[in-house]
């Protein structure tokens, strides 16, 4: 090696007095330079040899660099091009949100993914208070009071309520449905061990909707999660960790997550997200059911500020019988989204549960726990229950009646359904038997944890994750896959006995606003209330004569006239002289010129009305002012009710057959100083 050599490093092997013979020297940097002096330096022949070989170090570097650089570009426009294509070829079913969303993938999809699989969760054996409950009577000491129970007949229909009802359920007592309860879990056909992937960093592979929450499950592990194996993991949400609410988005506080990691034979759980519900107390539950079934609520920090506020959350986090559990960092920003997480991974949330009743948080539960479970678990022997729709059966219809009442974006559902059809979704109907429909009323699950049915709810789960958060159109096909690869199946109870035990309320919104309607109608406007000088009668000005003995002549024809042509008036007063004689009446001029008797003045048949009642009595009250005073009010104004009354009795029956009623209202006008 000579002197003029490059590229010698730092850390090569030899010894200070080899690289000093050799004539190089250290440097602190990664490379060497070449060996010079004062004398060495000062000569051209040096400089010759020494400048043209850092040029040519310098001219391959750069070289190099732009050949990486070169592939670099060129592996990206590749990547980038291919996704263009496919996003191109998509783009008339995803809308706009989707596409921008789906336009970020590219560049994950070509780095290494790391996935780990989370450990099985060892569940905690019972403690021994827990079986004592179980085994303080046996099943067989109890009488069965619903072995001859008959459904009854549908009720007759009610126009004033309309709609789906509930029907009568048989429940056993509380302490025979306790004893009921199996004291070993149940079988769980193909799938012994189940297991979930476990992401740091998920990455999204493929243009479809989805979370970093559940892990962007690509279209290979989708399907592959529908081949049933004795042991298997899959995508189950809260892949950021293997302790389900620990940094996992969904976070839940270390007390509350301890709690929930206890064992307990049942729970019963529900949620509110964005303060949607209003929180419905249980009913009717037993002693043994409020000492040892737990009540979780899990709330957002919007639904427990809401709670703060009205002073109904206490100082142990409760209100009423439910434990407000909160929910920090929620993975959606749909908050009815953020509420299947855990109405469908309650096995997740926790692990040590044997059994577990969700209702959705505007319901209310009025039978016990134990009954429930008793009816429709137990007694039929079945490992998951979920109630059918009252009125649909088949998806079809369901998918329309979602986009009919806009529950979700159109051509979200549209493509749903398109990918279903592809995979082989057919409607509803009796070949399908014993399934009794493919459209479940979600707001109830009643549940085994055991790791068939832990499975089929984490696939329910991946689907509302990938597509529409309405998971009544992926209910059908999560199961009828897995009912295809074992025998398992799922009792679908009728709407009606879910009324049973449950009652149905309003959301907040909707509440609040018959709240205010009830406030508007309890306290009506209050009436208009005028001035004393208003209430007087309006002063008219006399006309003239002649014009005023026309319209009295035209009133008078007219009334004679719809005598003739209508009904007669339904004057109590005069029903009673429906069968007297009727005097004949002449029609026209005869009845312009019509005498009113007893030298009654004509002004006493204006039409001018005052604010008196009629009196209920037929003979009217004597005159209680003297004749001879002077009269306080106009005589169109006097008397109002034995003049109306005296008008139309000579109007339908003539002057001769209303003598009666023409003498009263003499009397009644003497009365109010009239000389009449």
């Amino acid at each position: 090696m000579t002197g003029w050599s490059l590229g010698l490093r730092t850390g090569s092997d030899g010894s200070l007095q080899q690289l000093a013979q050799n004539g190089v020297l250290h440097s602190p940097n990664s490379f060497v330079l070449c060996k010079g002096s004062k004398t060495s330096l000062s000569s051209s022949r040096e400089k010759e040899r020494c400048l043209p070989s850092i040029c040519r170090f310098l001219v391959r570097r750069q070289v190099g660099m732009l050949i990486l650089v070169a592939f670099t570009l060129l592996a990206f426009v590749a990547g980038f091009s291919m996704v263009n294509k496919d996003d191109a070829s998509r783009s008339s079913e995803l809308d706009f949100k989707e596409r921008f969303e789906n336009s970020t993938y590219h560049l994950s999809a070509l780095l290494p993914r790391k996935v780990m699989v989370c450990s099985e969760n060892n569940a905690q054996l019972p403690p021994s208070h827990a079986l004592a409950m179980i085994e303080a009577k046996d099943s067989a000491a109890f009488r069965d009071p619903c072995r001859n129970f008959a459904f009854p007949p549908p009720p007759p229909g009610d126009r004033r309520r309309i709609g789906p009802r509930p029907c009568p359920v048989c429940y056993v007592p509380v302490e025979q449905a306790i004893a009921h309860m199996p004291r070993v879990p149940s079988a769980s056909p193909g799938l012994q061990h189940l297991t979930y992937f476990h992401e740091q960093i998920p990455m999204k592979t493929e243009p479809h909707r989805g979370s970093a929450f559940g892990g962007y499950p690509s279209l290979v592990d989708r399907n592959a999660s529908f081949d049933i194996k004795e042991s298997m993991t899959v995508h189950c949400g809260f892949v950021k960790g293997c302790r389900p609410g620990d940094q996992t988005g969904f976070d839940i506080d270390a007390a509350d997550l301890k709690e929930m990691e206890q064992f307990h034979d049942v729970i019963v759980a529900s949620a509110i997200f964005g303060n949607y519900d209003v929180i419905q107390q249980p009913k009717n539950s037993g002693k043994i059911a409020r000492e040892n079934v737990p009540f979780y609520m899990f709330v957002d920090e919007e639904t427990e500020a809401s709670l703060k506020n009205s002073s109904l959350l206490d100082s142990r986090n409760r209100v009423g019988l439910w434990r407000i559990i909160l929910v920090r960092n929620v993975p959606y920003s749909d908050a009815r989204r953020n509420g299947k997480v855990p109405k469908l991974l309650l096995h997740r949330l926790f692990p040590n549960v044997r059994y577990s009743i969700w209702i959705d948080g505007k319901l209310q539960l009025v039978v016990d726990p134990f009954q429930i479970l008793e009816r429709f678990l137990w007694r039929q022997n079945a490992t998951f229950a979920i109630s059918r729709h009252y009125r649909r059966f088949d998806v079809f219809e369901e998918a329309e009646a979602n986009k009919a009442a806009g529950k979700y974006d159109n051509v979200s559902i549209d493509h749903q359904i398109d990918f279903y059809k592809k995979e082989g979704l057919t409607a509803y109907s009796e070949a399908k038997l014993p399934i009794t429909s493919d459209v479940p009323e979600g707001c109830v699950i009643i549940k085994e944890h055991i790791p068939i049915t832990n499975l089929f709810t984490c696939l329910w789960f991946n689907e509302v994750d990938r597509f529409t958060s309405r998971d009544q159109l992926s209910f059908s096909t999560v199961r009828d896959k897995l009912m295809a690869k074992v025998s398992w199946n799922i009792n679908m109870f009728l709407d009606c006995e879910r009324r049973n035990f449950v009652i149905q309320a309003y959301h907040r919104d909707l509440l609040e606003q018959r709240a205010h309607m009830t406030v508007v109608r309890s306290h009506p406007p209050p009436a208009l209330v005028r001035d004393s000088s208003s209430s007087k009668s309006p002063v008219r000005r006399p006309p003239k004569r002649g014009r005023v003995e026309a319209n009295k002549t035209a009133i008078v024809g007219k009334r004679s006239q719809e005598s003739v042509t209508h009904k007669p008036l339904k004057n109590p007063v005069l029903t009673r002289r429906r069968n007297e004689p009727k005097p004949s009446l002449k029609m026209g001029s005869a009845v312009s010129s019509m005498q009113l008797p007893g030298g009654l003045s004509k002004e006493s048949t204006s039409t001018a009305t005052c604010s008196s009642q009629l009196p209920k009595d037929d003979k009217l009250a004597p005159a209680t002012v003297p004749a001879d005073s002077n009269p306080k009010k106009k005589i169109c104004c006097a008397c109002p009710e034995t003049k109306k009354v005296r008008d139309e009795c000579i109007v339908e029956h003539g002057e001769s057959a209303c003598e009666k009623w023409i003498e009263a209202h003499r009397q009644c006008l003497r009365a109010e100083g009239f000389n009449v």
